[in-house]
């Protein structure tokens, strides 16, 4: 099996008057994230791991923040049409692992939720994602309470009915 690796990580900027979602996942806080779309940190570093390891872009290339038609996008679609795109080169996806970088909100009881649904809008199976959180010890601006980063790892094969995916 051909395996490709990809890292994807976004940084968003709290903002008031929003919601913040991550993974798909409403989190109460005082706060949401500032974006284009609904700001998503963790599913747009998933995004950018998947096209990494595709050798297709970013996801500024596939859903530019100038283009109204995402202006206020659920990312979790946006995850789905990448796995779309990923599928029809031939590809599947092996697994994903993700980590989001937070001061605050406390995100332990919601991690499950947001590997579930990342898997669910890619059709994966739920063991095939996996999310963890961590603080940065109030260093920087994640410690600071600025905003959230998510970093994320993808992995890819190719498929066994796939033709034409180079070997």
């Amino acid at each position: 099996m051909n395996f490709r690796i990809g890292q994807g990580f976004d940084v968003h900027a709290f903002a008031d008057d929003r919601s913040l979602v991550l993974g798909g996942v409403h989190v109460p806080h005082s706060q949401g994230l500032t974006g284009h779309s609904d700001a998503d940190v963790l599913s747009h570093a998933t995004i950018d791991a998947l096209l990494g390891a595709a050798g297709l872009g970013d996801i500024g290339r596939h859903f530019p923040d100038n283009d109204p038609s995402f202006k206020d996008a659920d990312s979790l679609k946006l995850l789905g049409h990448v796995g779309d795109l990923i599928q029809d080169q031939g590809r599947v996806i092996v697994n994903i692992d993700a980590t989001i970088a937070a001061q605050a909100p406390r995100l332990a009881n919601y991690l499950d939720e947001m590997a579930g649904n990342i898997a669910k809008a890619l059709c994966l199976d739920s063991s095939q994602v996996n999310v963890k959180a961590t603080t940065t010890e109030y260093l920087g601006f994640t410690g600071r309470g600025e905003g959230i980063a998510a970093m994320a790892v993808a992995m890819l094969g190719a498929s066994k009915n796939s033709v034409g995916v180079e070997q």
